[in-house]
């Protein structure tokens, strides 16, 4: 997996790190803190200019995980949440939030909070959303297929949501997770499932095995 590149903005309270290539613009920082998160800023991120206590709640509304934290002062770090959910965005990436252990093809495991993961198989930054789904015109609704999320007999009340990310294919997940539409009116609960990642499943948000038919590359 190729190195990380990761930017730490320091002050004696809180350390602020950021990852460029997971940032999608979602601009919660900006909007929720603009003395601290200023983009035409140099640098655009100054901790010393707000409070660890607003800074942490702040970074903690970052949908990707592109910003993270780091407690100088004592004050609480980073809990991982008690359950899994995830939200589809209309003509955008699959955000998933919960306690994630992320599997990739070349055998590494991951763990994360915070992810945005790519839908319309443009991304530079599989299996992370990058705003390509902009360029390459992907259009869909955000809904729900109507199928279920998958488990049947299976019953998991408390675990990681491990996610498999299979080369050249979905990602398949294991672990109870809730997953709600793009305009919040439905959502679906399951164990078992799998996600697209190639944009031409005719059951979005889940996989179809269409990605086998149009040949899609996660390289």
């Amino acid at each position: 997996m190729p190195r990380k590149k990761i930017y730490d903005y320091e002050s004696p309270e809180i350390v602020v790190r950021f990852e460029p290539k997971r940032c999608i613009h979602a601009e919660e920082c900006i909007h929720g803190l603009p003395e601290v998160f200023d983009r035409h800023g140099r640098p655009w991120i100054e901790p010393e200019k707000g409070s660890a206590d607003e800074i942490a709640e702040v970074v903690l509304r970052c949908p990707t995980g592109a910003l993270r934290f780091e407690r100088r002062d004592g004050g609480p770090a980073e809990m991982t949440p008690t359950s899994n959910s995830g939200r589809v965005a209309t003509d955008g990436p699959v955000y998933l939030e919960g306690d994630l252990e992320l599997q990739m093809p070349d055998g590494s495991v991951v763990r994360e909070t915070r992810v945005a993961f790519c839908r319309c198989g443009a991304s530079q930054n599989k299996p992370f959303c990058d705003n390509s789904h902009i360029g390459a015109g992907f259009e869909d609704s955000g809904a729900l297929a109507e199928r279920s999320v998958g488990g049947g007999e299976e019953e998991i009340e408390e675990a990681p949501l491990e996610i498999r990310v299979i080369a050249d294919g979905p990602l398949v997940y294991r672990g109870p997770l809730e997953i709600h539409s793009a305009d919040g009116a439905s959502s679906q609960a399951g164990v078992k499932g799998s996600l697209c990642r190639c944009g031409a499943s005719q059951k979005k948000p889940y996989c179809d095995g269409t990605h086998r038919a149009i040949g899609f590359h996660d390289d």
